[in-house]
């Protein structure tokens, strides 16, 4: 099921994400705090990991940043739901998952330029 926020809903075929002792709702060894529910598809390699340097500690490869023509690939993974999400619905979002409500790292928007190309940081909503 695919929403006009980008967002898609698909808990029977959440795929794991992998990290540095990673709970259930994707919060790693380095990132922690309640709101630190979301894993990033790496563009490198297609896996999601909880966070940077989890995929720097475990891939054994470089990281590739996400080019703005593939913004439209599902790559953002709620943690409290399983939905996937465009990197359009994620950076253009509220800080919160369009499916279940539960709200996202605002304080995130500092490392997006790790993951995606030449984003603008902006205030929090």
């Amino acid at each position: 099921m695919t929403g006009a926020s980008g967002s898609s809903r698909q808990a029977s075929t959440r795929p794991k994400a992998l990290g540095v002792d990673v709970d259930a709702e994707t919060r790693c060894a380095h990132w922690r705090s309640p709101l630190d529910i979301v894993a990033i598809r790496m563009r490198c390699c297609g896996d999601f990991y909880a966070c940077k340097d989890c995929h720097d500690d475990l891939a054994g490869h470089a990281i590739r940043v996400w080019p703005r023509a593939e913004w439209s690939e599902r790559a953002i993974l709620c943690g409290a739901c399983g939905e996937q999400l465009t990197i359009e619905a994620y950076i253009g979002g509220d800080h919160r998952c369009p499916g279940c409500g539960a709200p996202f790292n605002p304080g995130c928007r500092h490392h997006h330029h790790l993951y995606f190309e030449a984003v603008a940081q902006t205030a929090p909503k």
